[in-house]
């Protein structure tokens, strides 16, 4: 779907990704946006977020580095809130969060891409160019995959506002013999070796399409390009979209490593792919041999046993290097969580996330991610909570400052002696934490916790979204096991929303007793972070009640034990500025 040194990042559903093979084409609910008929909390303006990048209107979706400026290329229907009409639409920024909108990047406009402009990535070439390579759609019947590539008209122009795509070079790669011609999309940033080839992945699947594959093409000159016979690596997981691949330091710093860093025993690499058949992203950390073009995961159960970037609303993402700052920075789209209908009479639909800085861990297991600095430049009032104790069953209310849009960090702590108190993990679900978390929801008393945020809460708290954690002891050990969710199943008295609980464990030492959670509170998302950027889960939510400054946040505790708050910082959020927007 996209990439870079520059990344572009595609979306599903309301906001598909630039992945094809499952993107659906709505004409008739374009023609039908004036007469759909939707309850009025879905359509209430205040739950349009304030300070996460959406576009002007209608429907969107990636990001690249050049010249000081933040360039963010994103799929995008300029006729409707549904998957319909894609052009790759573009808008700069200085910092990652106040964006202005520039005129198309690319449309439809030569026979290789003639029905379809679908995701791709950008690579900086060695003499400054950067080129972008996307897929192609090119019959009329059939999503059939073709790459192609665009360069810039003026090189000089560091706002990068026209685009051409040479029709005499153009596709430069297409499906070979044996390789599924509607499954074969996203190239991704390339990246050059020693020996002066350049390589790049492109997402795919087997013919039967049970297995994922990432295939290895190598060219010289970014025109010509030749397919490695085996792929860098499958796995039994279905069709693999927007694939991404890059370096990682072992050293623990947050600092990023350019593309074309290569493996050595201080750099590792990661290799993330979107599931087409489940609809989230998955990531494995392991060793890149060049040479043999294969990569290993260090855990040999990766693709079993998948970590996530994001355990709730978020896919489709990419990663890009920063040169600015020396980082790798990762976005990823988030869908709504309504209907289509209700996406077209509101206008639009689907949002990025907040851009976070990603970085290896220092035990080498996964990655850690927070949001971006820029961010807190937002931040205006403020309120704090210090050493405050939660008693088992009682909640209290944070005021002073409005929270529908709000960034929130908490420190909270228990007894390590309380520890012990924790009920047990049933060890059928020691792997599916989204369904533990299902079965012992936010409302279900528990040992250690639950524990953490209602927010988006009415003053009643008829609605509320909660964000919390639960301690458990695994089986036989004893060991504490940590529990993160998002529970948004009150979250509105709207019985048509879509609401599913998400939930991810956490790898953390909770053996002092401390643990932090950062959520980031936007009108219809909540974006959270735990112990440091460890696990994070991104939902949609659409309050009824809880709107504007009807929108309240409450600590609570529902476990047996005492749960203290050692500190608790909120601010209000600025809307940024987004031109257009």
């Amino acid at each position: 779907m996209r990439a870079l040194v520059v990344s572009f990042a595609w979306a599903w559903l309301l906001l598909l990704q630039l992945a094809g093979a499952s993107h659906v084409v709505y004409e008739n609910l374009e023609a039908e946006a004036a007469t759909a008929k939707v309850p009025p909390s879905i359509v209430n303006r205040l739950l349009r977020t304030g300070y996460h990048f959406h576009p002007p209107k209608n429907w969107i979706n990636a990001p690249m580095y050049y010249r000081g400026w933040y360039h963010f290329f994103y799929q995008f229907n300029p006729k409707g809130a549904v998957w319909n009409n894609i052009v790759w639409a573009h808008s700069v920024s200085r910092d990652l969060i106040n964006w202005v909108a520039l005129k198309t990047a690319i449309r439809p406009s030569i026979p290789s891409d003639r029905y379809g402009c679908w995701s791709g990535s950008a690579t900086v070439l060695p003499d400054g160019t950067p080129v972008i390579m996307y897929t192609g759609i090119n019959h009329p019947n059939i999503n059939y995959q073709v790459q192609n590539v665009a360069y810039p008209k003026n090189r000089s122009d560091p706002l990068l506002r026209e685009w051409v795509k040479p029709s005499h070079i153009n596709p430069v790669i297409v499906p070979e013999r044996g390789i599924n011609v509607t499954q074969f999309r996203d190239p991704t940033t390339a990246w050059r070796a020693a020996d002066r080839q350049w390589r790049l992945l492109i997402g795919s699947a087997t013919e039967g399409g049970s297995r994922g594959v990432a295939y290895v093409y190598r060219s010289r000159d970014f025109r010509r390009w030749t397919r490695v016979r085996r792929p860098l690596h499958s796995a039994a997981t279905g069709m693999w979209e927007c694939p991404d691949f890059y370096p990682v330091s072992t050293d623990g710093r947050r600092v990023g490593l350019e593309t074309s860093v290569s493996s050595s025993p201080r750099v590792k690499h990661v290799l993330k792919n979107s599931l087409d058949l489940w609809r989230y992203d998955y990531y494995t950390v392991g060793t890149y041999d060049r040479k043999a073009e294969r990569y290993v995961p260090d855990n040999p159960a990766g693709d079993e046993h998948r970590l996530r970037y994001d355990y709730g609303n978020f896919y489709a993402s990419k990663t890009f290097y920063d040169p600015a700052k020396r980082r790798r920075i990762l976005w990823g789209w988030a869908n709504e969580s309504d209907t289509t209908a209700d996406d077209v009479a509101k206008g639009w639909a689907g949002i990025q996330a907040i851009p976070r800085t990603v970085w290896l861990d220092p035990s080498g297991k996964q990655l850690l991610q927070w949001p971006i600095e820029e961010v807190e430049a937002l931040r205006g009032k403020s309120v704090t909570l210090m050493n405050r104790v939660i008693k088992p069953g009682h909640h209290v209310q944070v005021t002073g400052i409005q929270m529908a849009q709000a960034d929130v960090e908490v420190s909270f702590e228990v007894s390590p002696s309380a520890l012990a108190g924790a009920e047990p993990l049933d060890p059928a679900l020691a792997y599916d934490a989204e369904r533990l978390c299902g079965v012992k929801r936010a409302d279900v008393k528990g040992g250690v916790g639950p524990f953490g945020l209602w927010v988006l809460a009415s003053a009643n708290l008829k609605e509320r979204t909660a964000v919390f954690f639960r301690v458990l002891k695994a089986a036989g050990s004893n060991k504490p096991v940590v529990l993160m969710c998002t529970d948004p199943t009150k979250s509105s008295l709207n019985p048509n929303v879509y609401r599913p609980t998400f939930a991810g464990f956490v790898d953390t030492d909770i053996s002092n007793g401390k643990i932090s959670l950062r959520s980031l509170i936007d009108r219809s998302v909540v974006e959270s972070f735990g112990a440091g950027g460890k696990t994070c889960i991104l939902s949609r939510v659409y309050p009824s009640l809880a709107i504007g400054n009807k929108a309240h946040l409450y600590v609570f505790n529902n476990g047996r034990m005492d749960v203290k708050v050692s500190r608790l910082a909120a601010w209000e959020m600025k809307k940024p500025v987004m031109n257009g927007a």
